[in-house]
């Protein structure tokens, strides 16, 4: 029986592209949240719930509606302190995916496990969220997270068996 196998170059490594698109999608993430937190920063010594006004008439959403007027109620409260902690909070999450997205590159087991402890904390949370109300966005968020997790598991089963042949 012939069979060809095919060659993998010394220097590269199973899943390695996979991985990379990960570590993409997870610092992209963590990217994401820091302009979040520098634009929080922005309003700072401003009077944001004028602002959080303004951007509701700008996409002509009715005021007295019920999420347009949670979100200008929780903009009277916001102070300067909270904007700062928000920062901050934002800061961290970037680095903590960084960290992550810089391990997944490098293809360090540590950040598989990492990988798949923190997006599969999610799980439940965002699939009580798709059986209390089916949305598209929901059900979107956590499709994208189970397939990364469930691939991230995939790629530590694989290389576990490795390890162990």
């Amino acid at each position: 029986m012939n069979r060809t196998r095919t060659c993998i170059h010394p220097t590269q490594k199973p899943h390695a592209r996979g991985l990379h698109v990960v570590a993409l999608f997870e610092g992209t993430k963590g990217l994401l949240v820091l302009a979040v937190g520098f634009g929080l920063l922005s309003f700072i010594h401003k009077d944001i719930h004028e602002a959080a006004l303004r951007l509701v008439n700008y996409f002509h959403f009715n005021p007295a509606r019920h999420y347009p007027r949670i979100f200008l109620e929780l903009m009277e409260h916001i102070t300067d302190a909270k904007l700062w902690s928000l920062a901050i909070a934002a800061l961290m999450y970037f680095v903590v995916r960084m960290v992550e997205a810089v391990g997944l590159w490098l293809r360090k087991t540590w950040a598989e496990w990492f990988a798949v402890l923190t997006g599969g904390m999610y799980i439940p949370f965002e699939l009580f969220e798709v059986v209390r109300r089916v949305t598209w966005p929901r059900v979107t968020v956590l499709f994208i997270n189970v397939g990364i997790v469930s691939y991230l598991l995939f790629v530590l089963i694989k290389n576990g068996e490795k390890r162990r042949s």
